[in-house]
């Protein structure tokens, strides 16, 4: 039965494909999304359909919310929030790079190398967990930790405090957003949070198709779509408008680093980490937690041909996929990717 059933998994995107020949690709998921055949999911596995780039969480409150955020803005920016006076929260979140910094792994205080990739900030109001292996719990918690990290602005907090309350600049921007000049860690770590939910990603082509431009895509990348959500079984953990289960999973590419077991202190969860979005991913390498790969088309094949499946992750099996097919899965990972928003920086209180 065990092999009917693999076998069948693998005959579906087939069957699905000779049931289009009637109708093409583009014809098919020209409908709403709502009617796009059905994506292969495993059993067990609670999937939403892919969709249109959703907006903040603050779409709509931004003028009553505008002073706190341009103080986040500005603490985010601000190099005086480390140890060393040069490294500030946009030094690995670079909004001209898609708000990540283009290098395997973030460079912290005194030149340090962390152990870990520095992932886009953009859209992560959505993750129930931050960081790769989901030690924090929300945005402030999350822009609270980098500051006192030893590895990266290795600050001590009452330091900060210090210097931003002998800033007469600063003490009117927090007066003009809370109502009063006390500045303290809870609303520093707040603003720098709320201004973190309004980075959201640029539209991409995906985008765009979806709002009704049916030549927004080639017809590789439509293919890689129908790919995405039948044969190539993306959408077991890459799933949503904003692609990612806000799960963990072992996939193969963790190394030595326990990941999420950190957090859970639990053995299955052991080389665990967070999915990420697949939002702009082709603009926000190198990937992967350790930011070890470069290449995406070898990161397709490492899930096309995984050497252990059963080891790794019950929902990672081999695919079989094609020279073709792996070409136009990469297509829509393009489609998907979307330039850097054009973003300036703000002034610095003297």
């Amino acid at each position: 039965m065990r092999k009917v059933l693999v076998l069948f998994s693998f005959l579906l995107p087939v069957l699905l494909l000779l049931s289009f020949q009637k109708e093409s690709l583009r014809e098919i998921y020209s409908l709403t999304p709502s009617a796009w055949p059905a994506p292969l999911i495993d059993e067990g596995v609670q999937w939403t359909e892919l969709g249109p780039l959703p907006a903040s969480p603050l779409a709509g409150k931004e003028d009553s919310l505008r002073d706190i955020i341009h103080l986040g803005k500005v603490l985010f920016f601000d190099p005086r929030l480390s140890a060393s006076g040069k490294i500030s929260c946009a030094s690995c979140h670079q909004p001209q790079l898609n708000w990540t910094d283009g290098k395997a792994k973030a460079v912290g205080h005194e030149g340090a190398m962390t152990k870990r990739n520095s992932p886009s900030i953009a859209n992560t109001w959505f993750y129930r967990r931050l960081f790769w292996d989901g030690r924090s719990r929300d945005l402030q918690d999350q822009a609270f930790a980098p500051i006192i990290s030893e590895s990266e602005m290795a600050s001590d907090m009452p330091d900060v405090m210090i210097r931003l309350r002998r800033n007469q600049n600063y003490r009117e921007l927090f007066k003009k957003a809370y109502g009063n000049d006390q500045i303290d860690p809870d609303r520093m770590t707040g603003a720098i949070a709320l201004f973190e939910k309004t980075v959201i990603s640029r539209k991409s082509r995906f985008d765009h198709f979806l709002e009704g431009d049916r030549k927004a895509l080639t017809n590789a990348e439509l293919r890689g779509l129908h790919l995405f959500r039948t044969k190539a079984r993306c959408m077991n953990c890459h799933h949503g408008p904003l692609m990612t289960d806000n799960q963990f999973h072992r996939t193969g590419f963790s190394g030595d680093d326990v990941g999420y077991y950190k957090l859970t202190h639990q053995d299955a969860d052991s080389g665990k980490f967070k999915t990420p979005s697949l939002r702009d991913v082709m603009q926000t390498g190198p990937w992967m937690h350790d930011g070890m790969q470069q290449d995406m088309t070898a990161i397709l094949e490492g899930f096309n041909r995984p050497s252990q499946p059963g080891i790794r992750n019950n929902l990672i099996k081999p695919l079989g996929l094609t020279k073709r097919e792996k070409a136009d899965l990469l297509a829509f990972l393009k489609a998907i990717s979307a330039p850097a928003v054009e973003f300036i920086p703000p002034s610095l209180p003297e």
